[in-house]
């Protein structure tokens, strides 16, 4: 499969995985600044953004899609950065091809499994009627009484796309993304020798204080990081600290 993305920069190469529902877009302002210094892709996850649908979607599958990515633009090595489900596809692919990854970020989420946290987004999805939008700002009134938190309604809101009679439809294989959603709340395989950096957002249960030990224990080199003012979109809530610290976890396992 190949996928979608932009790049910015030369230099060392970094890679980032988007969560669910989110794209390349959501990372482009801080893609533009880490390519200061380095190589950096921006990718869409398969059935997202603009990378092809497929109804298969597990972290196994979309770790393969990772690895034929960088075989296509001859990366060796990388530091890889996902978020959320992206920090998942990201700790799985540390685990299937640990030789490809120099570095592992890994933003506000565990390996672990999750209970099913996404119904009233879902929802939303599926009982906005894109017949009735005329612009954006008709879609963010009508989602309103399905999705009232403005943050969350915005971020999915990124999603709408035009088409071509000049309406609006989803970016995203929501039916694929429905039917496998189950794989994508699972748990994934994780640990390893490579530099690791796990974020936690302080007002985000994504990972559970007293999960902290066990992340501990499946990585040798694991920095562990709490962003005290950020939520679960740790990067979108404090992007300059979220900067600040990456580029100091890189710098310093150089």
């Amino acid at each position: 499969m190949q996928l979608n993305y932009k790049t910015y920069g030369e230099g060392e190469v970094l890679i980032i995985l988007h969560g669910l529902f989110g794209m390349l877009d959501n990372w482009a302002t801080l893609g533009r600044r880490f390519g200061q210094d380095y190589k950096v892709y921006i990718v869409d996850q398969r059935n997202h953004g603009k990378s092809p649908h497929d109804p298969e979607m597990n972290y196994k599958i979309m770790a393969e899609d990772l690895n034929g990515f960088m075989q296509e633009h001859q990366i060796d090595k990388a530091t890889i950065c996902g978020h959320s489900m992206g920090g998942k596809t990201a700790m799985q692919f540390a685990s299937d091809y640990p030789e490809k990854v120099e570095r592992l970020i890994v933003a506000d989420i565990a390996p672990r499994a999750y209970e099913h946290g996404h119904t009233e987004v879902f929802d939303a999805f599926y009982n906005l009627d894109l017949s009735q939008i005329k612009s954006r700002s008709d879609a963010d009134r009508l989602m309103t009484p399905l999705l009232a938190d403005f943050g969350t309604r915005q971020f999915i809101l990124k999603n709408l796309a035009r088409n071509k009679e000049g309406g609006y439809d989803w970016r995203p294989a929501l039916d694929y993304i429905r039917d496998a959603y189950p794989n994508i709340i699972d748990q994934v395989d994780a640990g390893g020798d490579m530099p690791t950096l796990f974020i936690k957002g302080g007002k985000s249960s994504y990972i559970e204080k007293e999960e902290q030990d066990s992340i501990e224990d499946l990585y040798t080199e694991l920095r562990f990081k709490e962003m005290t003012n950020a939520g679960h979109w740790v990067h979108a809530e404090q992007p300059e600290e979220f900067y600040n610290l990456i580029i100091d976890f890189i710098e310093t396992t150089s």
